[in-house]
């Protein structure tokens, strides 16, 4: 069989990025990278392995390899703070058989786990992958103790996870783990280079990418700024580049409902410029088209905001309505997308988008940090009767107080015949004034689709199904793990198991 020339390929994602109605969104199109032949190329530096991306996944990587024996590594983040996106997530980390689900008497397993996602994924999950990161979630979340991470002393249950497994840390974001991860590497000796923008690949005439391009003191939004270098990897480089939540005319090349007007959740970094690199090489895309929305978020604030963590730490424990009705419209745990899908549903009579309430007993509900914040901050309320809450909103009194005594009927019983929700984290919580309330609207949030990997990391090649040589991606820009609907709390797990995979196959190179 004759040798492929990765370089010759078709790029059957040209012009994606035409203009798709998304007028004003800065970072709709970024400037595609473009790779090219390694031969006679001039090395400006030659490392041991190359890291593109400094959140979860590529933090992870640069751990793993040090301890594992790796003396020179290195990792360039676009933007002019570490962290990516991750440092802005929920700081939410699902895990099985953990100490304090040991602690609390909660019965779970790598087994149960990799179901749950399954039923999420809708049947077209990849299980293998799924397994794999379920096996060594309990190893990656040692490695954030072992670093400084801290965490809330309580498990939660997120949405479509059958038993509590998720730790949040103590800020209620990313930055918690992101933060003590950068210090470890660099505790380490892992080089960290901010403002540095992939450009494209370098690869020999087998195939192999034996480096990359990076644009050295860039400056995001300004393209041609910075120094071009090109920069040889010794065992390989690692793509751990995030989804592209923020390339409004990618995600709308997927679903044209997800014009600039609909909110998100990510940095302005996450636009996918690596990812377009790798499908250039042949990389197998898979589930562009699944870009989940997170139906906790609020049309009340910009981005993730205060009210995201504070919905998910209290559906479990909650009841939302619809204000159109008075009453409940959703299980208010069930998976992401079956409930972004019935929050997009509650409209005016007249079709036009109606945000629904989230109802939380204020004892209840001012456990959590952030609640002190939406109240604070005018994205939150805080109501001393049913009634005040009902002219509020303009939710029609009558069948409202006639849903709250039914579901309190359904706390106390442990039964939800009305949603089959599993009422364990509601037990003895009933919805009593005061009441704290939330409004909800579901928020473009994560991007199940990317490059295909196999469980070491390695990119698998569209012509030959082989792994590209050289050429490893862990994370959000990797698609097909979560299949149609990701749980939460399962991202966190994933970017680290599957960074700390890849450092341990190219230290097996």
């Amino acid at each position: 069989m004759s040798k492929v020339n990765l370089l010759e390929r078709r790029n059957f994602i040209k012009g994606m990025g035409a203009a798709a109605g998304a007028a004003g969104m800065a970072m709709a199109a970024p400037a595609m990278a473009v790779s090219q032949s390694a031969n006679g190329v001039k090395w400006d530096k030659e490392v041991e392995i190359a890291i593109i991306g400094s959140g979860f996944a590529g933090l992870a990587a640069g751990i793993e390899s040090m301890r594992l024996g790796a003396k020179d590594v290195h990792i360039f983040e676009k933007m002019s703070y570490f962290g990516g996106n991750s440092a802005i997530n929920g700081g939410l980390f699902a895990a099985p058989g953990t100490p304090m689900q040991k602690k609390e008497g909660v019965n779970d397993s790598v087994e149960r786990m990799v179901q749950d996602q399954l039923k999420a994924g809708r049947g077209i999950a990849d299980e293998a992958l799924l397994r794999h990161v379920a096996e060594h979630a309990v190893e990656a979340l040692q490695m954030t103790f072992d670093a400084g991470s801290e965490y809330h002393p309580y498990l939660q249950q997120l949405g479509g996870h059958s038993v509590a497994r998720t730790y949040q840390t103590t800020v209620s974001c990313g930055a918690g783990i992101t933060q003590p991860l950068l210090k470890e590497c660099r505790k380490l000796g892992v080089q960290t280079h901010n403002r540095a923008k992939f450009e494209g690949f370098l690869v020999n005439d087998e195939g192999k990418v034996e480096g990359f391009k990076i644009r050295q003191g860039y400056y995001f939004g300004e393209e041609d700024t910075g120094k071009l270098m090109h920069i040889k990897a010794k065992r390989g480089v690692l793509m751990a580049t995030g989804g592209f939540a923020q390339n409004v005319n990618l995600r709308m090349a997927q679903d044209p409902t997800l014009t600039a007007e609909v909110g998100c959740t990510n940095a302005p970094g996450a636009t996918g410029e690596g990812m377009y690199e790798m499908f250039r090489l042949g990389a197998i895309p898979v589930h562009l088209a699944h870009i989940q929305s997170g139906p906790w978020a609020s049309p009340d604030e910009g981005g993730f905001g205060y009210v995201s963590n504070y919905s998910i730490y209290n559906f479990p424990h909650s009841m939302a309505v619809n204000c159109l009705t008075g009453e409940r419209f959703m299980n208010e745990i069930a998976d992401r997308k079956t409930r972004a899908d019935a929050e997009l549903a509650c409209r005016d009579k007249q079709g036009n988008p109606l945000p629904p309430i989230l109802i939380t007993s204020y004892k209840d509900s001012k456990k959590h940090p952030n609640t002190k914040k939406v109240i604070k901050y005018n994205v939150g309320w805080k109501f001393d009767s049913v009634e005040e809450l009902a002219k509020h909103f303009n939710v029609p009194l009558k069948p409202l107080k006639a849903q709250i005594k039914e579901y309190n009927q359904y706390v106390k019983s442990g039964n939800d015949a009305q949603f089959g929700k599993n009422m364990t984290k509601a037990k003895g919580k009933y919805i009593e004034a005061p009441f704290t309330v939330v409004r909800l609207w579901p928020k473009v949030h994560y991007c199940q689709g990317g490059v295909q990997v196999n469980t070491k990391a390695e990119v698998k090649d569209s012509f030959t199904g082989k792994p590209i040589a050289g050429l490893y991606a862990a994370g959000e820009v990797c698609g097909g793990v979560h299949g149609v609907s990701r749980l939460g709390s399962c991202s966190i797990p994933e970017c680290m198991v599957m960074g700390m995979t890849a450092a341990r196959t190219m230290m097996k190179a």
